[in-house]
């Protein structure tokens, strides 16, 4: 089934300059992608688009994380590209993802992990929603 999911290239992989070595590893991967920005999220937008995690001990922190830097924002269209996506992703923790995932590649640590993807097709529509507008999707192919 053909699906869109969000992707964010996180701060520590921007840094380490590693977004075209990201987005070929989705290209060859089957996925497209269908819409992309860089932005530098303010405090309030990474509290608002993480608000799922508010009251987890790590909330703090992952928007500080996610506020250190610019991010590379992209909707990835293929099928299947939820699991895909999270699949070429790897684990969330670095030191436990297989060998050959973004993670283990260019991950820091399970802070500093690299790229968010999203993980439910309900999921994915709302956190595309939260970054581009309708203008700024194609339709479906």
């Amino acid at each position: 089934m053909k699906e869109r999911t969000l992707s964010i290239i996180k701060p520590d992989a921007v840094e380490k300059n590693k977004i075209g070595a990201i987005l070929s590893k989705f290209e060859d991967a089957g996925l497209r992608v269908v819409a992309a920005k860089r932005l530098h999220l303010t405090s309030e937008q990474a509290g608002a688009f993480y608000a799922v995690h508010k009251e987890r001990p790590f909330y703090g922190s992952l928007c500080e994380f996610m506020t250190s830097g610019p991010v590379l924002v992209s909707v990835l269209e293929g099928e299947n590209a939820i699991a895909r996506n999270r699949e070429l992703m790897g684990a969330t923790d670095p030191a436990k993802a297989a060998d050959g995932t973004i993670r283990k590649l260019y991950a820091t640590n399970i802070e500093r992990n690299a790229v968010h993807g999203s993980d439910a097709p309900e999921t994915a529509r709302v956190e595309i929603g939260f970054f581009f507008n309708g203008l700024e999707l194609p339709p479906m192919e």
